[in-house]
C-alpha cells in the first residue's frame, strides 16, 4: 500500500524539496528482499550520515549554551540525548513506524527491542535526509526543537546517568544492598543472540530486561527495576 509521506511531513513540520530523501530514510533493508525492483536503496548509508550530523549539532549546541560545563558532563548529556532509547521514543511520537518500509516477515516478527532499533535507525536516517535536502541550518533547527529541548528534564532528573548507575545508587540508599545481575535466558543465533537478564536485590528478582549484549540487557533490567521500585 502506498504511504502518504505528506502526512509525515506535516507531523514533522517539514516540507522536503525532494521527497525521495524522506522515502529513502524509511526503507529498511528487509523491504528490498521482497521488492527487488524498488527504485531506492535501504537507509543504512543515510543513517550513517544522520548519526554524524546529529552528534555535531548536539555537540555544537551544548558547547555554545553551557560555557561553564566540563567535557565529561557534556559528553554524558549528549549520550542521553542521542542514544537509541531516546531516538526511538521520539520516533514513536512522530508515529514513524507507520511509514517505515519493512518486509512482511520483519513487520510480523518484530520484538520490542528490534522495533526500537529500527525506529532509532530510521530517525537517524531522517536527520541525514533533512541535512541533504535542506542543509545544516534546517537540520540544526529540527534537532534543537525535537531533541535538545529534552535536556532540562534530563539534567533535573539525572537521566544522563545510565540506568545501572541510578539503580545501584538508589538500591544502596533505600535498601542498603548492591544489586546483582544474572542471565535468565539466551535465545537466537550466535550472530544476533538476545539476552534476558534479571536484576536482584539479595535473593529477590526485581525486574528483567533484554538486549543484544549482556551490558544492554543489564541496563534495560536496571531501567525496569527503577520503575518497579518507584525509584525514578
Amino acid at each position: 500500500m502506498p504511504k502518504d509521506l505528506s502526512r509525515l511531513e506535516k507531523c514533522l513540520d517539514l516540507k522536503f524539496k525532494n521527497q525521495d530523501f524522506l522515502k529513502l530514510a524509511l526503507v529498511h533493508r528487509s523491504y528490498l528482499n521482497e521488492n527487488p525492483n524498488f527504485k531506492l536503496g535501504h537507509n543504512e548509508r543515510l543513517e550513517f550520515l544522520g548519526d554524524a550530523v546529529l552528534e555535531l549539532c548536539i555537540t555544537e549546541a551544548l558547547y555554545g549554551q553551557y560555557p561553564n560545563s566540563a567535557e565529561g558532563e557534556m559528553t554524558n548529556w549528549r549520550s542521553a540525548l542521542v542514544n537509541s532509547n531516546m531516538l526511538a521514543v521520539i520516533a514513536e511520537e512522530f508515529k514513524l513506524a507507520d511509514f517505515i518500509f519493512l518486509s512482511r516477515g520483519e513487520a510480523r516478527d518484530q520484538n520490542k527491542k528490534a522495533r526500537q532499533y529500527i525506529l532509532a535507525n530510521a530517525f537517524e536516517a531522517l536527520i541525514g535526509a533533512v541535512y541533504l535536502d535542506q542543509g545544516i541550518r534546517a537540520v540544526s533547527k529540527f534537532i534543537k526543537k525535537n531533541i535538545l529541548n529534552r535536556l532540562p528534564n534530563i539534567i533535573e532528573h539525572k537521566l544522563y546517568l545510565d540506568a545501572k548507575t541510578r539503580f545501584q545508587e538508589a538500591a544502596q540508599e533505600y535498601a542498603g544492598i548492591t544489586p546483582m545481575y544474572k542471565v535468565s535466558r539466551e535465545s537466537g543465533p550466535d550472530h544476533a543472540k538476545l539476552f534476558l537478564m534479571g536484576v536482584y536485590l539479595g535473593d529477590d528478582l526485581v525486574a528483567q530486561g533484554s538486549g543484544y549484549s549482556k551490558q544492554e540487557a543489564q541496563t534495560e533490567a536496571a531501567a525496569q527495576g527503577l520503575k518497579a521500585k518507584g525509584w525514578e
